[in-house]
């Protein structure tokens, strides 16, 4: 999945939540979201473009970039075990 992909289904979440009036509510909903149905490799392509945050032009909005980068460590997945 390429991250235009991923930032445009992330957006779509954040359209969601930001109507909330309690922004921290909103980024926690985003960020459990994404948590609870975003596949690891998933969350960690998404959360690779914050490093990144004008590659390709990829528009992420401000209520998703503000929730990943709260909540970057519960959304980030346990290292793997396989070597």
């Amino acid at each position: 999945m390429d991250d235009q992909n991923l930032i445009d289904m992330a957006n779509r979440i954040g359209e969601f939540f930001e109507s909330m009036p309690d922004r921290e509510e909103a980024l926690a909903g985003i960020a459990d979201h994404i948590h609870r149905f975003w596949e690891p490799r998933m969350r960690r392509a998404l959360l690779a473009t914050l490093d990144q945050p004008d590659a390709n032009g990829i528009a992420m909005s401000d209520i998703v970039r503000e929730a990943l980068v709260k909540h970057r460590d519960q959304l980030m997945p346990a290292a793997s075990s396989f070597a």
